[in-house]
């Protein structure tokens, strides 16, 4: 059985984690910061984002890449200062949320779909895509609150986490960054799946808030392996270390910003035997 071991607490609510340079970095969303953390719990405020911080990613220069949620904005970190990448808003449904980043330096942003907290009925969205040039296209359409994002390492596969379907949705990946090829890699009449990553042989872990789990699923479908959380949900998930056998997980009693108030959002770490691949 896996133990998870917490390495830092006390934050708002953590998402979008990524590993880089030694460091766990992640967004702390109602804190409005990008956070990068040590394996020993030292941390540093990389910036502040106003319109709240959720995925992150990194051109191939090094440039930081955050989505600035509220304003539907992908911005860069330059010297600094943010300055706005891409404007997302005339091609995402709601606020932007988690995002992959490929090794061109093309970005794969999802967005909720619509206000949950305001009583809107759901419905399906886009996945946005925005070039290395900053020009913006819908990548794909008429998914259910695209969420966690990988990409193979053969920068060939695009996997989806479609929260509000219950399932993760594969597609394939022009030269170009165009997707096509829709389909099932995993479903579930009762999977959740918020943040994800890929390992070594393929397979892909699922954080799921709703169960309170990580589940690992391979191609198709199957149940490789399960990590229960007791109490505490699983919003996100990133293979790291130097062996990228270590799985950091951003875990936190519930969601939405009344959380923020118990600042219960904590990172939390476990060993696993396959590495992960890929992007994030």
């Amino acid at each position: 059985m896996n133990e998870l071991t917490p390495i830092l607490d006390g934050l708002t609510f953590a998402e979008g984690p990524r590993w880089r340079d030694g460091r766990l970095w992640f967004s702390d969303f109602y804190a409005f910061e990008v956070i990068a953390v040590d394996l020993e719990g030292n941390r540093e405020t990389i910036v502040t984002v106003p319109e709240q911080p959720s995925g992150l990613g990194w051109t191939p220069d090094g440039k930081l890449l955050i989505v600035s949620m509220r304003d539907q904005k992908l911005m860069r970190l330059e010297d600094g200062a943010l300055v706005e990448h891409a404007d997302l808003s005339g091609y995402a449904n709601y606020w932007c949320n988690d995002m992959v980043v490929d090794a061109q330096g093309g970005a794969y942003v999802g967005n909720f779909g619509f206000n949950r907290h305001a009583g809107e009925e759901p419905r399906a969205t886009t996945l946005v895509r925005v070039s290395p040039d900053g020009s913006v296209s819908v990548a794909a359409d008429g998914l259910w609150f695209p969420n966690g994002t990988v990409i193979t390492p053969d920068g060939k596969t695009l996997i989806v986490g479609e929260t509000r379907a219950k399932r993760l949705t594969a597609f394939t990946v022009a030269a170009d960054g165009s997707l096509s090829d829709r389909r099932v890699f995993a479903e579930t009449d009762n999977m959740y799946p918020d943040g994800i990553c890929l390992d070594a042989e393929g397979a892909v872990w699922v954080s799921d808030p709703q169960n309170k789990e990580l589940v690992r699923f391979r191609d198709g479908g199957e149940v490789a392996d399960r990590i229960s959380l007791g109490d505490r949900g699983a919003y996100a998930c990133i293979l790291g270390g130097e062996d990228r056998r270590t799985l950091f997980v951003c875990t936190n009693t519930g969601s939405g910003p009344d959380i923020a108030k118990g600042r219960t959002g904590k990172i939390e770490i476990t060993r696993v035997d396959v590495p992960g691949v890929g992007l994030p």
